[in-house]
């Protein structure tokens, strides 16, 4: 398992979510809430939707497959193009502006498969997103296809 500290959670960054998913609704919801010194609530996947709490990486240190080399498990240094090829979420408890979050990110499987266009690896990666206390807010568990750097799409 890797740990990240993702911070604490702001209302300007669920509606910066809010505003990429264009619901204005939650927005001035949002807004309103804070205010008024109310609990604001993150929308239901704000968590799984946010591939890095770091900034972004420049352009030039992108890889070819146009992810982070961060963003990329188990595959530092190797010549592969990553796409991800599915992913479950089971919410927990809401996370609220200013909550600390962590996600704890592990590798869970790694099966060698063959497809027409050769051989491909699929990795199972599981994040939870845990409040301090350990409880999870979000469990996710994707899977991301491995191909060879050279393989078409």
């Amino acid at each position: 398992w890797e740990n990240e500290d993702c911070g604490v959670l702001a209302v300007k960054d669920f509606c910066r979510y809010a505003a990429a998913l264009n619901d204005a609704d939650y927005i001035h919801r949002a807004r309103a809430q804070e205010e008024a010194g109310e609990p604001v609530a993150a929308p239901a996947l704000f968590l799984a939707a946010t591939m890095s709490w770091q900034d972004g990486p420049a352009e030039h240190e992108l890889r070819p497959d146009g992810l982070a080399s961060r963003e990329s498990p188990c595959t530092r240094g190797l010549p592969v193009r990553q796409v991800h090829g599915g992913q479950s979420v089971r919410l927990g408890r809401t996370p609220l502006a200013g909550d600390r979050v962590t996600a704890r990110r592990a590798l869970t499987s790694a099966d060698l498969r063959q497809g027409r266009s050769g051989e491909f690896v699929l990795l199972g990666v599981r994040t939870r997103f845990t409040a301090p206390d350990g409880e999870d807010l979000t469990v996710m568990d994707e899977t991301i296809v491995v191909l060879d750097g050279g393989t078409a799409t």
